[in-house]
């Protein structure tokens, strides 16, 4: 981070829409200054920024939270005269059709169908099938020399887990992941990054197709069998997904399962190791382990900015925003407001309260949050079950990647308990 002599940062060495201001993980030092001197902070286009616009970067919580609670004002759809919107700083022609770039009563709609897969009871009977599978992964860890933790363990257990999810065949992951990784990899512009995607498209269409013909036992089944039955939703009722929703909610849940969970799952690793007295602590009192979860999560925030569009002309702290502008909230910088979060650069896994917003907030709160916390307390409870030690055998690497914040590579080396080897 280049800060000039006025203690102001070089803004024009970070540039927020460039994956490669993350190449080395968040820039804390950036958005600790934006919180404390420009909350709602103007920033300018530069050469790469999607569709050659500027946006607004909103990085305190509170008013985050606005953002997030107003969607008449701010849009995940669109605004003003846009033919597209969405979530990312790139205008989208899907605007509207995906389940999170629409606002209600039509994400309502969507929302209702999807959720019927994702019950509480739904996702409680895959806890025995996600320990078993945690510790075969343990099983396999090289004792005695350093790996990658990431391969061996983060990426496998969110990756298995979304696969039992959507009814994917395991010996598929693999491909499936590399493609998402490459696609996060790329420049956004890159037309590589663009046939990353058009082959995840494709996959998706055939397993809805192969669902629809043959359903089974696994949520995304589910979803395509279900039907509104609520006159409260109008004309919709008695409806299910277009084969074009179901698609668009593959290409949705499936990275966002597989990429955002390693992500908490390796860096509250990470930070565990980083902070002995931590580790120790919830090897002393267990019970920790719910309150540790959601610290993974805050300390983590794997999906760190989300866009909105402004429908009217309003104001945010001060600065005027325009109808049609780009607005930014970027929810780990909320995460370490001082403001919400006592010592907020403190990993503390009894941190309480914590109301992080790691898994969004509102409407779009995160759909697979319940599977979230349930990987990660799972990986937290067999690790230190059955592992002495952790040690850090190399510096982490990052995706570079401005949506995703995830952990490409976590050496490891570990001793294993006497009694679990």
């Amino acid at each position: 981070m280049i800060f000039a002599a006025d203690g102001a940062p070089d803004f024009e060495a970070v540039d927020l829409s460039d994956d490669l201001s993350f190449k080395h993980g968040f820039p804390h030092p950036f958005f600790t200054w934006l919180r404390e001197n420009d909350p709602v902070h103007w920033h300018a286009p530069t050469p790469i920024t999607p569709d050659g616009e500027g946006f607004w970067v909103v990085s305190r919580y509170d008013h985050a939270m606005e953002v997030l609670r107003n969607a008449e004002i701010y849009s995940s759809d669109t605004g003003g005269d846009r033919q597209g919107g969405g979530t990312t700083l790139k205008d989208e022609r899907a605007a509207g059709k995906v389940l999170n770039y629409t606002d209600d009563p039509h994400h309502r709609v969507l929302r209702s169908l999807v959720n019927k897969g994702f019950t509480t009871q739904a996702v409680g009977r895959l806890e025995d099938e996600l320990r078993r599978r945690a510790n075969l992964l343990i099983d396999d860890f090289p004792i005695g020399r350093p790996f990658d933790f990431v391969a061996h363990f983060s990426r496998e257990l969110p990756l298995q887990a979304i696969c039992i999810v959507l009814g994917v065949p395991q010996e598929d992951r693999v491909q499936l992941c590399e493609l998402i990784d490459n696609g996060l990899e790329a420049e956004s512009q890159n037309v590589l990054a663009k046939e990353y995607f058009v082959q995840i498209l494709d996959y998706a269409r055939g397993i809805i197709a192969e669902k629809r013909r043959n359903p089974r036992d696994d949520i995304l089944s589910t979803i395509v069998r279900a039907r509104l039955d609520g006159a409260h939703l109008g004309d919709t009722g008695g409806r299910g997904l277009t084969d074009e929703e179901l698609t668009n909610f593959f290409v949705l849940l499936f990275p966002a399962g597989a990429e955002t969970t390693r992500s908490a799952i390796g860096g509250g690793l990470r930070a565990l190791i980083e902070h002995p007295e931590q580790l120790q602590a919830l090897r002393d009192d267990p019970d920790l382990v719910k309150s540790a979860v959601e610290e993974f999560v805050r300390w983590m925030t794997p999906s760190i900015y989300k866009r909105r569009t402004v429908t009217r002309d309003t104001e945010l702290a001060g600065q005027a925003l325009k109808r049609g502008d780009k607005v930014t909230i970027w929810e780990m910088s909320a995460n370490r407001d001082g403001l919400v979060f006592d010592e907020p650069f403190r990993f503390d896994i009894s941190r309480r309260p914590n109301r992080h917003v790691g898994f969004g907030f509102g409407t779009h709160v995160c759909l697979g949050a319940g599977l979230a916390r349930l990987e990660i307390r799972i990986a937290i409870e067999e690790m230190l079950r059955r592992i002495e030690d952790f040690e850090l055998a190399g510096p982490a690497r990052w995706v570079p990647n401005n949506r995703l914040l995830g952990l490409r590579e976590l050496p490891l080396s570990v001793t294993m308990k006497e009694e679990n080897k």
